[in-house]
């Protein structure tokens, strides 16, 4: 057995893991990265890029239908699976090929094949043992089911979802969180009847309760239908359609059942425990600095509990990087970590949401305004309708900030710095923004909020 040695040994080249690669590369470090797929992982093969890729060709076919509304004469005449395929795809290869080039150029040893930790901190892979002074744990995430819930034929989860080579007539999404929105909203564009099952009272639960009623109205008003409130019981399927059961014994049939019920830490069978990292339901138990108590030892991205979010991922190797290589690096919480869900209209949001802001600091201490995009040109421009909602301490600072909208995703970097520097509304009150843009709504809001509104009362 050949023993390889290095700085920093990496376990899974997803956005975690290769974001960890070459931040120490750039410091110096000696840097193996091992991956049993292809470099970029889920976000970048089979997640982030390529479903956003299918929204923005479902942005397309939408605006064609709608082109006569600004006086463009356009008919769209179908869609083309397989041409969408080919766009999904050539995007994803030039993005395979620039970080494939990024690592080469940063000197990183790429080891193609499936790692093991062992208890001596090594990771073998094959018949090679790879020896880091610090090893980084980031194997990612699969998709998960349900107990009795069987994929396969015509019950898919997002990967096989990605590859159909059709548009489904009639299709079923289990779960109203990210991944089930998103795809209700692609499906929904290219021509499909969407119906969503969601157990819990609302579409993307996690979020403001505003953005969550707001989300179900703009999907009834398009005609995606959603089922609330009720846990699936069983999925049967034969040749021709799945039929989905609720406990309450309402069935669904369609031609596929999209199972988005969130996903599961890849940790399994790697031997994290047995080189003594403590596991907990799959997910590696770390401190704030992204330490597994063994020296030498991290975790990051999916596989550590919180927001399994693609630039959570980026954040946290970034940072252990920079730990390993001595520098201070400030923790940051998951409430300062914006996040996104594609649909149409987009989902944003960062900080905390009212309800939280009240349970931690009495009803009484929160002030929360919403601003409704009909108010803003460049909303009325583009033709989507919405909301911003901003939650402040009464008199002290901004808490959280939820967007709803087409297109609000490119916003929430504004709410990020808002919530992450503790600022007051009054401090940005004064700061004016660009006219006309979306990012005046999110400026109203704060203006509202302190005191002096201005296209609002």
């Amino acid at each position: 057995m050949a023993v390889h040695e290095f700085d920093l040994v990496v376990l899974g080249g997803g956005s975690g893991g290769y974001a960890a690669a070459l931040r120490a590369a750039e410091l110096g470090k000696k840097v193996a990265l091992i991956e049993k797929d292809k470099v970029g992982g889920t976000c970048l093969h089979r997640g982030c890029i390529p479903t956003k890729a299918l929204l923005h060709a479902a942005e397309v076919a939408d605006h064609v239908r709608s082109a006569a509304s600004v006086g463009v004469t356009a008919t769209l005449g179908g869609i083309d699976a397989a041409g969408v395929t080919a766009y999904r795809e050539g995007i994803v290869a030039k993005k395979f090929k620039g970080l494939e080039g990024l690592i080469k150029a940063r000197g990183i040893t790429m080891i193609a094949g499936e790692g093991h930790l062992q208890k001596d901190r090594s990771v073998r892979v094959g018949d090679d043992r790879y020896v880091g002074a610090d090893v980084v744990l980031a194997t990612g995430s699969y998709s998960r089911t349900l107990p009795g819930l069987e994929i396969g034929g015509r019950i898919l989860t997002s990967e096989q979802a990605l590859a159909l080579d059709e548009v489904p007539a009639k299709v079923i999404v289990l779960g109203g969180g990210v991944i089930g929105v998103e795809f209700a909203s692609v499906w929904h564009s290219f021509g499909a009847e969407v119906t969503i099952v969601e157990a819990l009272p609302h579409l993307v639960p996690n979020e403001d309760i505003a953005l969550s009623k707001g989300l179900e109205r703009a999907f009834r008003r398009k005609g995606i239908a959603y089922n609330l409130g009720v846990r699936f019981q069983k999925a049967e399927q034969d040749e021709h359609e799945v039929t989905v059961t609720l406990e309450d014994g309402k069935t669904f049939s369609a031609d596929y059942l999209l199972v988005a019920v969130g996903r599961g830490p890849a940790t399994a069978g790697l031997g994290f425990e047995e080189a003594g990292a403590t596991v907990d339901r799959g997910f590696v138990v770390v401190d704030e600095q992204l330490r597994t108590g063994v020296p030498g030892l991290w975790a990051v991205g999916d596989i550590v509990p919180g927001l399994q979010l693609a630039h959570r991922g980026f954040l946290q190797g970034i940072a252990v990087a920079e730990r390993i290589a001595g520098m201070e690096v400030a923790a940051v919480p998951d409430t300062q970590i914006p996040r996104v869900t594609y649909c149409s209209p987009e989902v944003a949001s960062v900080g905390i949401t009212e309800e939280a802001a009240i349970a931690a600091h009495g009803a009484d201490a929160v002030v929360a305004y919403e601003y409704n995009l009909a108010g803003n040109g460049k909303s009325e421009i583009i033709g989507t309708g919405g909301t911003v909602k901003v939650v402040r301490q009464k008199d002290g600072p901004i808490l959280g900030v939820h967007l709803l909208g087409d297109r609000v995703g490119e916003l929430i970097t504004e709410g990020q710095l808002a919530v992450a520097w503790e600022a007051h509304p009054e401090d940005i009150a004064p700061l004016i923004h660009a006219h006309p843009t979306q990012s005046e709504a999110l400026g109203e809001a704060f203006l509202a909020l302190a005191g002096k509104p201005l296209h609002a009362l």
